[in-house]
């Protein structure tokens, strides 16, 4: 057995060969005690050597059972494989271990091996093991790259040497794996992996080890290089001129980063765990030694580990297409493309003519402007690469401090292509970080909580992404109202530096919104941006939540809210800009919590706000005009496809208050009338809606008002798994009720089976049939929300009726969280008009209109008494 490093003497007297025989329950022991002493010395001790005692460790383990076993006895090798026969191991790393043979092994040794892993197993060692000949290893190896690479790390823990000095050497011929051929197994099998992250490395329940940028990436230089080279270490790179000094210390850096982290997930997870989980980032964050304060301590400890990998992922990238171009492709010959004095592409990759290049600050903008203007450009060389991270670190001022800069980046953003290809280089290589100091602070900004899917920095770069894929036309398809609006205005540029700026402030403190609004304003002015352009960039990210918050939490189908944010917008001008931006940002920060009901309550603002335009916000709409022509054109509709008679509607609608008349479209109040003439209202009638509305389905209930409706209604909603996003609640001059809920399934997107919908009108209409309706208990919350604490917060909104009271609820997410506050309400007999239900990941947001039992205003009492049994039931 190769001696690893050294670990505590009583392990080796204890493991040692002349000690007396062990059984499960010792080694068990032994391996709890050295648990403890592993994790105690976790902060002092450096992790390659933390994680080369675990392995130590194991080998002890393994050596001692083998001969216990009496497999030392045969001709027989031990050999460890994978990370474990790098000599790394975590605490609950998987051992790899390979049993090599001569030729096919008898019974008896096969009973032995039988034996010794099942031991294996009781000591509770994570075994992935193989029974192989030298002549079926290569056979596998040939067909598959994940046993070839095991192969190549293969260290003798026992056993009989000769087997994988036999081995070994045939590992290295080209009839196994010649060079070029592994490294584009390699190099396909991480792009693979990457893609199963959708290409985005800033998740915020990274993977350690699969995720981009993350442990198998440095494992990927390393292994293709062992191929080529031989090399044993990452150290041995250096002498062949793949690595700098520099390269490695910054890899060895970032390697140490990231084993630090999976080494404490898993003692935290107590178990083989590499996906960093909201439920573990705070414990590990302590461990680690960020603090304890929760929240704050986990955001610093990712904002570390997202520019760690960021780093990985720019040395894989620059070290693997270094190897393919000049190591396996160096004889031959490739299209060369003259641009200017300074640069030349080659097969694609933007080159340069001098080494000292970078030396003017100028000089690495005006790379990124030649890549605008030339589409034959598809990416960096290595070593145009290796030459720009070399003068980003030798920066002493910023990029921003040069006149010539500025000019270059403007022209940058104003080009047709500039957001394309080259605003990504600069993204992804931290030119933009460089040139910006106030982005520079946002990368790998976190946000802990579970409506947030990216790093503040990778949001943003996705916004702006999403605002250039509206201006090309070849995905009109995808947003077309966006689509139709970016090609049409004339200055794109304007949404781009808001797209920069409107989450550029967060971590700061205080309303981001507001003060990244000034910080855009400020670079405008020194980017000689002209005054109004610059106002609007400034408008936008001062702005850029207010269209989201009042699609989502305020009732689009009443003129007055249109009113007041058509206020606030100005004009359409202002108004195009601010949806598209919108959609963006919403679409940029959790593409799965993108649905078609956000999408309908957009676009349903922007044309609405739109028409109040162009007819004068000064002029508002006349009430009894609109109930007016609602009830036309519904009448229209029902005398021409229904037996209906006039007098038959008009004896009905004379049960329904004005206001029902004001709230619901012609065709909606088309679809309740016949099926509401039709029925027997001895029973509660319950229709699904059979198209969408507004991108969700429509669930109508019409029944005698009796206590607690409305909370069971939504506690049947939400048993069956169904998302509540907006409820309008009337009750009718005769005691009935008209109450419509637009709900999503679990994948976000309408009710399309038609035996669910008949199953969803069976399961209410027998519940609301119950003459008393019992309460509604609230359900606990999610195991997955536990890590998240958000402080129940009841307010009340100011508005100008006297009639009701806009009521806002914000409290951690939970089942059946809607249903306790209806009970609430009902118990002090306070009249729910209207809903509005917003999920943001673990955080909800809540809007009701109510009233009290005197369709009245709440008033103070009555709210100061609302909040403290809200609070007091969620709690």
């Amino acid at each position: 057995m190769e001696n690893i490093t050294t670990i505590p003497p009583q392990y080796h007297e204890a493991l040692c060969l002349t000690a007396p025989h062990l059984d499960s329950l010792a080694i068990c022991a032994l391996s709890t005690e050295f648990n403890q002493w592993h994790q105690s010395i976790f902060v002092e001790e450096d992790m390659e050597y933390l994680v080369k005692a675990k392995a130590c460790f194991v080998d002890l383990i393994l050596t001692k059972l083998w001969v216990q076993h009496q497999l030392d006895e045969y001709q027989i090798s031990l050999v460890a494989v994978g990370g474990y026969g790098r000599g790394e191991l975590h605490p609950h790393s998987d051992v790899d271990i390979l049993l090599l043979t001569q030729t096919k092994i008898e019974q008896v040794l096969e009973d032995k091996i039988g034996a010794f892993i099942t031991q294996l197993w009781d000591v509770k060692l994570d075994i992935g093991h193989s029974v192989r000949d030298v002549k079926e290893c290569l056979k596998q190896a040939v067909k598959d790259v994940t046993v070839a690479t095991n192969l190549m790390e293969m260290r003798l823990i026992s056993g009989n040497e000769a087997l994988p000095e036999q081995l070994y050497p045939l590992l290295k011929e080209d009839v196994f794996w010649t060079s070029k051929k592994f490294f584009v197994a390699k190099r396909d099998e991480q792009k693979k992996r990457h893609q199963q992250y959708h290409g985005a490395a800033y998740t915020l329940e990274p993977n350690l080890k699969a995720n981009p940028g993350g442990l198998r990436d440095i494992q990927t230089i390393a292994w293709v290089a062992k191929r080529h080279f031989d090399a044993g270490s990452l150290e041995e790179l250096v002498e062949h001129n793949y690595l700098t000094r520099n390269e490695l210390n910054e890899l060895l850096e970032c390697q140490d980063y990231l084993w630090r982290m999976r080494f404490a997930l898993h003692y935290v997870a107590g178990r083989s765990e590499n996906r960093l989980l909201f439920d573990y980032q705070a414990d590990v964050a302590e461990m680690m030694g960020f603090g304890g304060e929760g929240k704050v301590t986990v955001e610093r400890m990712m904002k570390r580990f997202f520019r760690i990998i960021g780093r990985v992922a720019e040395l894989n990238k620059m070290l693997l297409q270094h190897f393919e171009s000049e190591i396996l492709d160096h004889k031959k010959s490739c299209k060369i493309i003259d641009i200017d004095k300074n640069f030349y592409v080659a097969d694609g990759l933007v080159r340069v003519k001098s080494q000292r290049i970078f030396m003017s600050a100028v000089k690495i903008m005006e790379l990124f402007l030649a890549i605008a203007q030339n589409n034959q450009i598809k990416g960096l060389h290595p070593d145009t690469l290796r030459l720009l991270r070399n003068a980003r670190r030798r920066l002493i001022s910023g990029l921003i401090d040069y006149a010539e800069n500025r000019r270059i980046f403007i022209e940058i953003i104003k080009h047709p292509r500039g957001l394309g290809l080259p605003f990504t280089l600069m993204h992804r290589h931290s030119i933009l970080a460089v040139y910006l100091p106030q982005w520079r602070a946002i990368v790998g900004q976190m946000q802990f909580d579970l409506f947030h899917a990216y790093s503040v920095d990778e949001h943003s770069y996705r916004l702006i992404k999403n605002l250039y894929r509206f201006s090309q036309a070849e995905h009109n398809h995808e947003f077309p109202l966006c689509s139709k609006i970016m090609q049409r205005i004339r200055k794109p540029e304007v949404l781009y530096l808001a797209g920069i700026f409107h989450d550029i402030a967060k971590g700061r403190g205080g309303d981001h919104a507001k003060l990244g609004a000034v910080d855009a304003l400020d670079f405008c002015k020194v980017h000689n941006i002209n005054d109004h352009d610059g106002r609007m960039v400034s408008w936008l990210v001062e702005q850029h939540l207010t269209m989201s918050v009042t699609a989502q939490r305020r009732d689009i189908s009443d003129p007055e809210v249109i009113s007041q944010f058509g206020d606030i917008v100005r004009d359409e001008a202002h108004l195009d800009y601010l949806y598209c931006l919108t959609v963006a940002d919403m679409r940029a920060t959790n593409e799965n919590l993108w649905n078609s009901w956000k999408a309908n309550l957009l676009e349903d603002l922007y044309f609405a706000t739109k028409r109040a335009f162009r007819r004068g916000l000064e002029k508002p709409v006349d009430m009894r005009a609109k109930i007016r022509e609602n009830q036309q054109e519904a009448m229209s509709l029902l005398l021409t496809n229904t037996t209906l008679n006039e007098s038959e509607i008009e004896t009905l609608w004379h049960e329904f208050k004005a206001d029902y008349f004001l709230r619901y479209s012609p065709t909606q109040i088309d679809w309740h009338t016949k099926h509401i003439i039709a029925h027997d209202r001895s029973k509660p009638l319950v229709l699904i809606s059979p198209v969408p509305y507004r991108g969700g389905t429509e669930v109508f209930v019409f029944t005698k008002e009796i206590a607690n409706i409305f909370a069971n209604t939504v506690s049947v909603l939400a048993h069956k798994k169904l998302s509540i996003h907006d409820a309008k609640i009337i009750t009718s001059k005769t005691g009935y009720t008209l109450n419509t809920f637009v709900v999503l399934d679990q994948r976000s997107k309408p009710i399309d089976d038609q035996y669910r919908a008949k199953e969803i009108v069976h399961t209410l209409t027998n519940e609301l049939n119950k003459t008393d309706l019992d309460g509604v208990n609230i359900l606990p919350i999610s195991k997955r929300f536990e890590q998240f604490n958000i402080p129940t917060k009841v307010s009340f909104v100011d508005t100008d009726t006297k009639r009701s009271t806009l009521l806002e609820i914000v409290a951690t997410d939970r089942p059946c969280l809607l249903a306790s506050f209806a009970q609430v309400f009902h118990n002090l007999k306070i009249n729910i008009h209207s809903a509005k239900i917003t999920t943001f990941g673990e955080r909800a947001e809540d809007v009701f209109i109510v009233s009290n039992a005197e369709n009245l205003a709440l008033t103070e009492q009555e709210q100061t008494q609302l909040t403290d049994q809200l609070c007091d039931n969620i709690e």
